[in-house]
């Protein structure tokens, strides 16, 4: 398994410090207004505290202090508000996938549907699970916001256009998936704006940002020059753990990509390459009855066409590109040498 950088984990602690002060805050308040209040928000409790790698706390945190920002309660308290706002998207995003794992547990949906139906309530048990779901991930979203809510007018405006990217990004992917999508420029493009821009581009702006508020624009494309790249080899690399990860180790059933129909790269490029037979295969990605034996012949033709081994060498040299780019930036030497450690890590992750 990838050994993640040792700054990564000391980051994560203070910010996973920070969301149980704040969850544990927001369920004390609430249950006095109602004792079962305290579920939907031990809900966002539970989820943000599952795990997770914390890569965008960690890449605004180097934003900030390589451009010698100082004040580490304050960039402590932006990731984890992008820590919420992910947490947001996981929990719309299970539903609209219809995704049964996350992080090795059992969705917050079909949590919530499985408690309607134990308790034999009125109404649809999916319908109120997947209502339950969509309204904690509205509680994480107001949360995320309201930790952003003393910042700078700079920062504001890009926490914004980072949660809109996020939101054009979850829409172009469900779109693709409902279409079929296999185009290459519109995979790459869905690529970048569901994940990669709003995981590593946004955040380091966000940082810089926040450490020098005003006349940003070339230290903001210094960074886009490393975190672009970087972004699509991080979603590149999802996209190969989503297809090929192993469930004890991703937390997210096998082939899950597959079954849901997934417009990425490598799909994109596996059908660009294959003869008519495979074609024939891969047209069945996204049905909703393929067994597990039916993954692994979609697995074995990706393979057999030569998309995987181009995807890893596309994810390594875009990797390299981003490692470049720090050379000519304006970064402190130390969080240059965490960024390239980081770079590293995010492309040849295993999880």
């Amino acid at each position: 398994m990838t050994t993640p950088p040792a700054s990564l984990g000391k980051i994560a602690q203070q910010v996973e410090l920070l969301l149980t002060s704040t969850l544990d805050q927001e369920i004390e308040r609430w249950t006095q207004l109602d004792p079962e209040l305290a579920e939907p928000i031990a809900e966002i409790r539970r989820l943000v505290l599952a795990g997770g790698k914390r890569l965008r706390p960690a890449f605004c945190y180097w934003g900030y202090v390589g451009l010698g920002g100082s004040d580490q309660d304050k960039v402590v308290q932006i990731g984890a508000a992008i820590e919420l706002l992910h947490a947001m998207a996981l929990f719309h995003d299970d539903i609209m996938d219809g995704a049964a794992t996350r992080r090795g547990d059992t969705t917050t949906h079909l949590r919530f549907e499985d408690r309607h139906a134990r308790a034999n309530w009125a109404g649809e048990a999916r319908r109120f699970g997947e209502g339950a779901a969509i309204l904690i991930g509205d509680m994480a979203f107001v949360l995320s916001d309201r930790l952003v809510s003393d910042v700078s007018t700079p920062v504001r405006n890009m926490w914004d256009d980072m949660r809109m990217e996020l939101n054009v990004g979850q829409y172009l992917d469900m779109l693709g998936s409902a279409r079929r999508e296999r185009s290459r420029e519109v995979a790459d493009r869905i690529c970048r704006y569901k994940s990669g821009k709003y995981t590593i581009e946004r955040p380091l702006h966000i940082g810089a940002l926040l450490a020098h508020p005003n006349n940003a624009d070339i230290i903001l494309q210094q960074l886009s020059a490393y975190g672009l790249p970087l972004g699509d080899a991080f979603q590149m690399r999802d996209d190969v753990l989503g297809a090929f990860g192993d469930e004890s180790v991703t937390g997210k059933s096998v082939g899950g990509d597959l079954r849901e129909g997934k417009p990425t790269p490598l799909l994109a490029c596996a059908t660009q390459r294959a003869t008519t037979a495979q074609l024939a295969i891969l047209h069945t990605v996204g049905q909703e009855d393929l067994t597990d034996g039916d993954i692994a012949t979609i697995q074995q033709v990706i393979i057999e066409t030569g998309a995987l081994d181009e995807l890893e060498d596309l994810i390594a040299s875009l990797r390299d590109e981003a490692i470049s780019a720090l050379a000519h930036t304006t970064l402190g030497s130390e969080a240059v040498n965490e960024l390239n450690e980081l770079a590293h890590y995010v492309a040849d992750r295993d999880v």
